[in-house]
């Protein structure tokens, strides 16, 4: 049997490995972190600047389509052709608003560092009485 000076030193060496093993471990969660907010920049700047641009065309081509509907539907009727114009931008704009609300719905943010440190704790769980 081991004396008690004997265990001190395996004691402390066996802290300072667990609490190595922790850091490691944090730093690789943080460098994911980073990462993962890094990549969610970048594709919400693209995403703002590809949304500016079909905004700029779709306002260009809609502008172009309305003046050849109203040039067309004029003589048949002015009402009734500026009334099928507001039906469909007004569908449209329904349409466009619902995909934005389901697009916030089902957006994850740092779903990968999550599932990473959800891991970590069931793993310091199992191995921790």
């Amino acid at each position: 049997m081991k004396s008690p000076a004997e265990a001190e030193p395996q004691l402390v060496d066996a802290s300072k490995q667990l609490v190595q093993q922790a850091l490691v471990v944090c730093e690789n969660r943080i460098h994911l972190f980073l990462l993962e907010a890094q990549e969610e920049r970048d594709r919400i700047f693209q995403a703002f600047w590809i949304s500016v641009s079909v905004a700029i065309f779709v306002l260009l081509g809609g502008i172009a389509l309305t003046g050849l509907v109203v040039v067309a539907g004029w003589q048949w009727s002015p009402v009734a052709t500026l009334a099928i114009l507001v039906a469909v931008y007004g569908g449209l704009a329904g349409f466009f608003y619902f995909q934005l609300v389901r697009l916030r719905r089902d957006w994850q943010s740092f779903s990968a560092t999550v599932n990473e440190l959800r891991k970590d704790r069931e793993c310091l769980e199992k191995k921790l009485p």
